[in-house]
């Protein structure tokens, strides 16, 4: 497997990811689509087997210093269990390091479907650092997460 940076040609294997996470709305897939379109975001993909099996996609925040979001992590489902995932996120941080970064911030959804999401951001190392109730609507929490670099 190899994390490195997202060519153009990778757009399709990034929309493709993301078609096959049955938890994202249509409406979390267009918005896939519309960061990779609008330019402005980094995104980072994991191939295996000559195609895209996963991707990250963060920015630094506005009015910060050193500041980012990770504003999608994905891993194909027929992928899973190959590390990509982890291998994503250290990618990541390396990267958010590279470019002077000092804290990244996961945002999530508190909603039962994303508990192995949570679980993985744990176990690789993140904190949970901040929980809004019924921020997304009633009964959907944000949860944030952070890890300090």
């Amino acid at each position: 497997m190899i994390v490195e940076p997202a060519k153009s040609e990778d757009r399709q294997g990034i929309l493709a990811v993301t078609a096959k996470i049955d938890i994202f709305t249509d409406e979390e897939k267009d918005t896939v689509r519309e960061l990779w379109d609008d330019g402005g975001y980094n995104f980072l993909v994991a191939h295996h087997a000559g195609r895209v099996i996963g991707f990250t996609c963060f920015g630094e925040r506005g009015l910060t210093r050193g500041t980012y979001d990770l504003y999608w992590i994905a891993v194909d489902p027929s992928a899973r269990r190959l590390g990509a995932g982890k291998a994503l996120m250290r990618a990541t941080e390396s990267d958010v390091q590279k470019r002077g970064g000092r804290l990244i911030v996961i945002e999530t959804s508190g909603l039962e479907e994303y508990a192995s999401t949570r679980a993985f951001y744990e176990g690789v190392g993140y904190e949970k650092e901040a929980v809004i109730r019924d921020f997304y609507k009633v009964g959907d929490d944000l949860v944030i997460y952070t890890l300090h670099l």
